[in-house]
């Protein structure tokens, strides 16, 4: 009878452990099946409105990166220093590689109205590949100083390599090549050809020694917006001759102003993305031609601008007192110009050239 009851007891616990452990089971699976369709409907779908646990969580985790200097928005590599790269406007060369990844780009003539080129300044995102690198020009090294970057170019103007010789700034020339950090493409003619990537850069201004935390105090920046703008087509044509004009048209859906040149979508060759800005400076300066074939763009002083962004036009000036100084860009009353969060474009034109906003 003892043996017969120790049977039953032990059975009736076995067949209770049994029923509990399967209970935590169906719950566990339960719980994970959830929390995983929750996570994968975060990145898309707002669960529970603005103050949602996956809002107040994201917003936790971007406060813990650093703010970009440049676009005011905030990144795992906020407090990095920048890197500008020399790049080509030429029309053979489009689409560049990496050129919609910039945090902020220059663009002005090298040769009097006529020929431009490009200086993009990378941070929060180091491209796999950057190119066409082109040569250094003198009055594109103040613009970098201005941003405490690391200049990064295929030589340059004789005008240019007598500035960098003298160490006013950070630089990486592809000549000496250091630590290999450029590369030629195969299938591209000279001197088109010239390529790096944001890890190289990166790798050759550590092994370099240069300093790798940012010193740039940064541009101010509005809260990003909530409303939708209703302003429709309309594009901003900024006076380039021939093959280098530009155009960017205003998209409202996503506050933004999409890159066009001669009729055709600026393109990033990486990702097949259409470059956009959603803060676009035009600088208005003096330029003189020296030695026949080089544009001297005289971009210390100080000059009238026009500032583009959330769909709308503010008049300005541009200022700078030095070589080494920041860029200032201000509106009539002298006060810094707060930018919409995101990238920004420079384009400086001569003054006897325009800058339209029209309506399509």
């Amino acid at each position: 009878m003892v043996i017969e009851k120790f049977k039953k007891n032990k059975f009736k616990i076995v067949t209770a452990a049994i029923i509990f452990l399967a209970i935590i089971y169906i719950g566990r699976n339960d719980f994970f099946r959830t929390n995983t369709f929750e996570f994968r409907n975060s990145a898309n779908i707002p669960q529970g409105g603005a103050n949602s646990k996956n809002d107040l969580n994201q917003k936790r985790e971007n406060k813990n990166l650093a703010e970009n200097p440049l676009t005011g928005e905030r990144c795992e590599n906020g407090n990095q220093r920048v890197i500008a790269v020399m790049l080509s406007s030429d029309e053979e060369v489009r689409p560049l590689s990496g050129i919609a990844s910039a945090d902020m780009v220059f663009e002005m003539p090298v040769v009097d109205n006529g020929a431009t080129r490009l200086m993009a300044v990378f941070g929060c995102i180091l491209p796999e590949e950057i190119g066409s690198v082109r040569s250094a020009r003198d009055d594109f090294i103040p613009l970098a100083r201005g941003l405490d970057a690391i200049y990064s170019h295929w030589g340059g103007s004789h005008f240019a390599l007598d500035k960098l010789k003298t160490g006013i700034i950070d630089n990486i020339d592809a000549l000496p090549n250091p630590f290999n950090a450029f590369y030629r493409k195969s299938g591209i003619p000279a001197p088109h050809n010239g390529f790096t990537s944001g890890e190289k850069l990166l790798n050759a201004s550590e092994k370099l020694g240069y300093r790798m935390t940012n010193e740039f105090n940064g541009y101010p920046h509005l809260e990003a917006p909530n409303t939708k703008y209703q302003i429709l087509n309309t594009k901003l044509i900024i006076g380039y001759p021939g093959e280098f004009a530009v155009e960017y048209k205003y998209d409202n859906a996503t506050n933004s102003y999409f890159r066009w040149r001669g009729d055709k979508k600026e393109i990033d060759k990486n990702n097949n993305e259409q470059a956009s800005a959603k803060n676009i400076v035009v600088m208005y300066a003096q330029a003189k031609q020296i030695e026949g074939q080089y544009n001297d763009v005289k971009i210390i002083g100080q000059g009238k601008a026009e500032f583009y962004f959330n769909g709308a036009k503010t008049d300005g000036v541009w200022k700078k007192d030095s070589e080494a100084s920041k860029l200032f860009f201000l509106d009539n009353s002298g006060q810094e110009i707060k930018f919409t969060p995101g990238n920004i474009w420079v384009e400086i034109i001569q003054p006897e050239r325009k800058a339209e906003w029209v309506n399509e």
